[in-house]
């Protein structure tokens, strides 16, 4: 058998194991949350106010629920960070039952003066029977490229430089209380793309695969969405399947024809009474169907809609036509007010090169992180993770509510 075979193997049964915990659900409407403290608790402590009295959690009929961090930070893909982050959750419908809806938004600089401002909703319309996902962004984003496949070596580092708009926007109509389908309409446009080169002075993969200082994909997508989830910013239990198929047209503006797939498999085991011990899988995978999407619209590293795959790694360390990629983490409670979690989690993934579809190695990362709960109404975590992943890559990766 060869490798690429075996990595197939391999992957299909991750595939196929995320999709069989699917027949695995269990209710756990009933857990009993005790008391809960954030960090509003122990402000107003510490400078002799009154505890805050909001409830543990956020029920329908409530007042929408905001969480702000203005923060310093510091990861592989953008060194020091200025970074103000937050989300807001709320109820449209006040039944029992409804679905919690969600928008999260950030505005970055970085120290190597990256400027991004990435919005992503989850909306739930019309007493939850249509949902609105969108992922729109606006992004000056100086960052490296290393090649092809799973294969390349951080000394094909290539530097890049360009701007980046995303439009993703769907609206998903409820077929049953927990899947949901529709259509939407995808655009990424470059401009302004350069890129210094590879130091060894080789031609670099960007471009072989043919290099351009504007680009544009459009198109339109079909979304398929299974979610028994009941808090998206922090889940505890359940399971969420996503597959988006996405066509490029010409006619409508894109710079070439090409379809791709995404499957995105997440699914939360409560291993506690309380809720706070969760072990959680997430197989995300990206696949080019047909035709060649421009260098930077091809599936890679850390460039899922949240930007969290690859742990460990620099975003875009991996590139390819075919990703494949599987994470789990165990999520457990230090502090019995909650205020204090940790993780310890580890992934892998593998990407073929493009235009081949013969996958390459399997590039493993892991790691640990912190939990502080930024607001208990809404469970809402700052996120703070150390990850390695091979030859030597590593570092500090920070987020507003939990990496899935």
């Amino acid at each position: 058998m060869t490798t690429c075979n075996k990595k197939i193997k391999l992957f299909s049964f991750l595939l196929l194991f995320s999709a069989a915990l699917f027949a695995q659900e269990k209710d756990t409407s009933r857990l009993q949350e005790p008391t809960q403290k954030d960090i509003v608790d122990y402000l107003r402590k510490w400078f002799g106010y009154k505890p805050s009295e909001k409830a543990n959690s956020i029920k329908p009929g409530d007042k929408p629920v905001l969480s702000v961090l203005p923060a310093a930070g510091y990861t592989l893909q953008t060194r020091l960070a200025a970074i103000l982050s937050g989300n807001v959750a709320f109820y449209t419908s006040p039944k029992s039952g409804s679905k919690l809806s969600v928008v999260n938004a950030n505005v970055n600089y970085t120290q190597n003066r990256q400027f991004t401002i990435p919005v992503q909703l989850n909306v739930w319309l019309k007493g939850d029977a249509w949902n609105l996902l969108g992922d729109w962004r606006f992004m000056k984003y100086p960052q490296s490229t290393f090649g092809l496949g799973s294969d390349v070596g951080f000394e094909n580092e290539d530097p890049m430089d360009y701007y980046y708009v995303r439009v993703y926007q769907y609206i998903l109509k409820r077929i049953t209380p927990g899947f949901s389908a529709g259509v939407g309409y995808n655009l990424d446009y470059h401009w302004d793309v350069s890129e210094k080169g590879i130091s060894s002075g080789e031609e670099s993969e960007y471009t072989k695969y043919g290099a351009a200082r504007k680009t544009l994909s459009s198109g339109l997508a079909f979304n398929f969405l299974y979610d028994s989830r009941k808090n998206p910013i922090n889940p505890t239990q359940g399971l969420t399947a996503n597959i988006v198929l996405r066509n490029n047209f010409t006619w409508l503006g894109s710079s070439n024809n090409w379809q791709s797939a995404i499957v995105d498999i997440r699914k939360y085991f409560p291993l506690s009474h309380t809720g706070k011990e969760v072990l959680a899988f997430w197989s995300y995978n990206w696949i080019i169907t047909d035709g060649k999407p421009p260098f930077l619209d091809l599936p890679s590293t850390a460039w899922d809609n949240f930007n969290n795959t690859g742990r460990g790694f620099i975003q875009g360390r991996y590139r390819g036509n075919i990703m494949l990629y599987l994470e789990s983490e165990y999520r457990f409670g230090i502090t019995r007010d909650g205020l204090i979690g940790a993780v310890v989690f580890a992934n892998a993934q593998s990407f073929s090169g493009a235009p081949s579809t013969k996958l390459q190695s399997v590039q493993p990362g892991a790691g640990a992180g912190i939990r502080i709960k930024l607001n208990k109404k809404s469970n809402t975590n700052i996120a703070i993770d150390y990850g390695f992943g091979t030859q030597g890559s590593r570092g500090l990766f920070v987020n507003v509510g939990e990496v899935f």
